[in-house]
């Protein structure tokens, strides 16, 4: 995967004649960071300084709110903070670039508020409310100064944290804006029509440009300009990195993206949303987005087809970015389902598959199960004695997995001097590594491993990375022709098989692998359809290669598929956009790179905010491969668990952390191994923070229903210096009304709280290369026998995303008055239940618990230390010492009542 130079960036690639990664030199493989300035002696005594809304982040305030709380809190290293001694103000803009004191008053309130990873120092908090009233029609920037005494000088916090100032969105009514208030200077070639969104409050347009029809060989483009976006203060967007990858851009001046944009986003100063979506794949045209150098957004269009075509834009307009993404993402997919349906694509693939019977299968397993990849563990010298050697390694820790990708190099190649030199020849493996062929590899597994219940073969999109071989067995059994890359990705001429064989291969080559016992694949340089040349080539296999693909997968294993190197808009919409089909798994981002420490921090933060746009896909985002002996394996490690998708580790043998996969996995009743994967996509909160901002990184997700699910924050620090922040209950995807507790990673259990109290949040701090995750959980409330109680089902205790080993749960007060609780949990581990009262009970006295119908050994039943109002479940000792095994059932049902 050739480098690619933009903006400071030049990513690793693969030098695929050594089979290495190769990196240029450090300060280019990631973006330059701006670093903090360090604490100075003028700051005397202060050891930190936090505050909520927080400074180097936007914060908005909604319509009917007249004010916002501002809370600070000082630690110091002293041991008590004198109130004649310390001043606080808010430093803020008025919204009219007129700066004045807020002034603070110091307030005992917030002291039970919960800091995880609290530092031994003194603490001091102030509070003030900021008017709607008091500010101007611009968004407010805002600081924080202090004083330490009154012959000291003012000081900033920026000074201290080297923090941006902070910026607050006092929303206002936009219902009258119409599309001329969004965009000035657009062109008059636009065609532009008001749409109904499937959003509330959103307004959706849709704009249609004509674009050139290819010449010949070449295909046509036309440039639109969409104009400059009018009062807005901040911009993101999606660019296309290279072919085969998406990568975020977010600016706070003119709209300037590096590379071609798929979404552009703006923050206006009244508070809404503008976001934009070009939509590709349909008729064979590709739709970006550009700009002119002076802040214009451009429509550029591609169009293979040997007439006009249209470009296609989606603008909505919301009060939310989350709402305003998700109408132009469901508005495209309407679209796209209206012309695949018109121009029977989807006929194709729907009668393809009926008339092979194909059934639809539970795949939970596939998304679910703990996944061992060959790539960077075993290196590309791939062989059938390596991946036993491996998986021998894997038994003997105790380490059991579910899925197994066999990576790159089992195919049968030609010889070259780099990997694009060499082409496919055959089905099966190379005889070097493979002297007894897949089949036998593939039984041996399955005999020697009955654990693993599917393995998966890697292969790419065209065969291999150099096409076919001209005069392989492939070759000879199918209609092949030569296609030539454009420049910059070992450009030249590849044989690859023709358009109209593309499906009888695909059938005939997952047939092989299918008798071979391979049950699931994973298909990668799918970007290599879009680096056709010339414009016949790609208006003739881009959807024949896509589409045979997908039937082919569906119809032999069952959508037991993963998709990389397809961030290709047409791909994007072509292939993963309809719903039509199971979720297919698609890489999310670049590669995890192990040998460079720099990439970690972004590897997280691109996946991040890729999301924002594939949550909306029919897909479950891939974030890669990592390895769990290494510096940044659990920052790696919490990521994929939040991420919503599934996890693979590509450990070398005997190189393992069996503590972080113990965190990130959990044993069924059935002794398989699965992930504990929160029912929603994962994906950054904050899509306006930059990579260089001194803020958090927070991934979102949620897991369960609506009102009785909890809210999932992953909290990563990206930069190189400490930093602590204040969590807000709203910052949580999810939470609604009612009371919450929030619980970290390590313990640490909040006082309950509600939406909107001045108090509902939580204090973090995060050192260098740290993590944390941090989950809210509802409380359920009823009216017991000896006074009101509160409960809250925790999920599984030390597991990242323990709450999402829950599959069901309920609670209620029967007609004798006592509290039945019921719980069904997906594997085992220490089961954990918030109990408001718990300190005032006897567990032994006022508790029974039962599994299946059984009572629970009391040994196996503790209070908390670390919370008196945590109940703590050991479910695997009481199973084994139950003597319990599972039936028809997969999951593990706790009945628990309180008298």
């Amino acid at each position: 995967m050739p480098k690619q130079k933009q903006k400071g960036i030049t990513f690793g690639y693969c030098d695929l004649n050594s089979g290495q990664r190769v990196y240029p030199a450090l300060s280019d493989t990631i973006p330059e960071k701006i670093l903090s300035s360090q604490q100075s002696a003028d700051l005397d005594m202060f050891a930190n300084i936090t505050c909520v809304p927080p400074i180097g982040r936007t914060k908005t305030v909604a319509i009917g709110q007249d004010s916002i709380r501002f809370s600070v809190l000082l630690e110091t290293n002293s041991t008590s903070v004198d109130d004649r001694d310390v001043k606080v103000t808010v430093w803020h803009d008025q919204g009219r670039h007129e700066w004045v004191d807020l002034p603070l008053r110091r307030t005992d309130d917030l002291k039970d508020t919960v800091l995880v990873n609290s530092r031994q120092a003194a603490h001091a908090w102030f509070t003030g409310d900021l008017s709607r009233q008091s500010t101007g029609p611009f968004p407010v920037s805002f600081t924080i100064k202090f004083q330490t005494g009154g012959q000291s000088g003012w000081k900033w916090v920026n000074d201290h944290s080297g923090t941006a100032d902070g910026t607050i969105f006092f929303q206002r009514e936009h219902e009258d804006l119409d599309f001329t208030g969004l965009f000035q200077g657009m062109s008059t070639d636009l065609t532009i029509h008001r749409e109904s969104a499937d959003t509330p409050q959103t307004k959706l347009y849709s704009i249609t440009a004509r674009v050139n029809s290819a010449k010949g060989q070449d295909s046509g483009y036309s440039n639109y300009r969409l104009g400059l976006p009018r009062d807005y203060t901040r911009w993101f967007s999606l660019v296309r990195l290279w072919s085969p990858w998406l990568a975020p851009r977010q600016g706070k001046t003119r709209f300037d993206p590096d590379k071609d944009a798929v979404l552009a986003s703006f923050l206006r100063n009244d508070g809404a949303h503008v976001v934009c979506l070009a939509v590709s794949g349909l008729d064979d045209v590709l739709t970006v987005f550009t700009h002119d150098g002076h802040g214009n957004v451009i429509i550029r269009g591609r169009n293979d087809r040997e007439k006009e075509g249209t470009a296609r834009v989606i603008v909505a307009v919301a009060s939310s970015f989350e709402v305003a993404n998700a109408a132009v993402m469901y508005h495209a997919r309407r679209i796209v389902a209206g012309y695949e349906d018109e121009s029977g694509e989807v006929q194709k693939e729907v009668k393809a598959l009926v008339d092979d019977n194909v059934k639809p299968e539970w795949l939970e397993e596939w998304y679910d199960g703990f996944t061992y990849c060959t790539w960077n563990g075993l290196g590309q010298n791939l062989s059938e004695d390596k991946i036993q050697t491996a998986l021998k390694s894997l038994k003997n820790e105790g380490i059991t997995i579910s899925n197994l990708i066999i990576d790159d190099n089992w195919q049968s190649l030609t010889d070259g001097n780099s990997q694009f030199e060499k082409a496919w020849i055959d089905f099966d493996a190379n005889k070097t590594g493979f002297p007894r062929g897949l089949k036998s590899t593939v039984q041996d597994i399955r005999k020697d491993h009955p654990q693993i219940k599917h393995i998966a073969v890697w292969h790419a999109i065209l065969g291999y990375w150099g096409g076919v071989a001209k005069d392989g067995n492939i070759a000879k059994r199918y209609k092949t022709i030569t296609v030539e890359k454009e420049k910059g990705v070992a450009e030249g001429q590849m044989v690859v098989v023709d358009e109209s064989d593309v499906q009888r291969m695909y059938n005939d080559f997952y047939a092989f692998l299918s008798d071979a016992g391979i049950d699931s694949v994973k298909t990668d340089a799918q970007f290599f359809l879009d680096m056709l040349l010339h414009a016949p080539d790609r208006r003739r296999l881009i959807k024949e290669y896509q589409d045979s693909w997908t039937i082919a997968y569906l119809r032999h294993f069952s959508s037991r598929a993963i998709s990389c190197m397809s961030q290709t808009p047409q791909i994007l919409f072509h292939t993963q956009l309809p719903t039509n089909k199971p979720r297919l798994l698609v890489r999310n981002s670049d590669d995890f790179f192990p040998e460079v420490p720099a990439s970690h921090p972004w590897h997280i933060f691109c996946n991040a905010h890729n999301s924002l746009l594939t949550q909306h896909l029919n897909v479950l985002p891939d974030w890669d491969m990592f390895q769990t002996d290494h510096p940044w394996a659990s920052f790696h490690g919490a990521a994929r668990c939040v991420s919503g998708g599934p996890i693979y580790f590509t450990d070398e043998p005997g190189k393992h952390d069996i503590k972080l996969i113990n965190q990130m996995t959990a044993e069924t009743p059935r002794g398989t191994t699965v992930i504990l994967r929160p029912s929603v996509v994962g994906k950054s909160m904050d899509a306006y923070a930059d990579y260089h901002d001194q803020v958090l990184l927070r991934v979102g997700t949620f897991n369960g229903y609506a009102k009785t699910g909890s809210g999932i924050l992953g909290i990563f620090n990206c930069v190189e210096r400490p930093l602590t922040e204040f969590i807000q209950l709203d910052d949580f995807p999810g939470t609604e009304e009612g009371k919450y507790i929030v619980r970290a990673f390590d313990g640490t259990v909040s006082k309950p709280m509600s939406r909107g109290e001045p108090s509902a949040f939580v204090g973090v701090n995060v050192g260098v290369q740290g993590w944390d995750i941090l989950t809210a959980h509802p409380l359920r409330h009823f009216a017991h026998k000896q006074g009101d109680i509160s409960v809250a089902f925790l999920g599984l205790l030390g597991k990242m995303t323990g709450v999402a080993a829950i599959a069901g749960s309920d609670a209620y007060v029967e007609e004798s008055g006592r509290l039945r609780l019921w719980i069904s949990l997906k594997a085992f581990g220490v089961l954990g239940l918030w109990i408001s009262d718990l300190g005032q009970r006897s567990i032994e006295n006022d508790m029974m618990l039962l599994i299946f119908g059984k009572p629970v050994p009391r040994h196996v039943v503790r209070r908390s230390e670390s919370c008196d109002e945590v109940l703590e479940v050991d479910l695997e000792r009481a199973w084994k010492e139950m003597g319990l095994e599972a039936g028809w059932s997969n999951e593990i049902s706790i009945e628990m009542f309180v008298h």
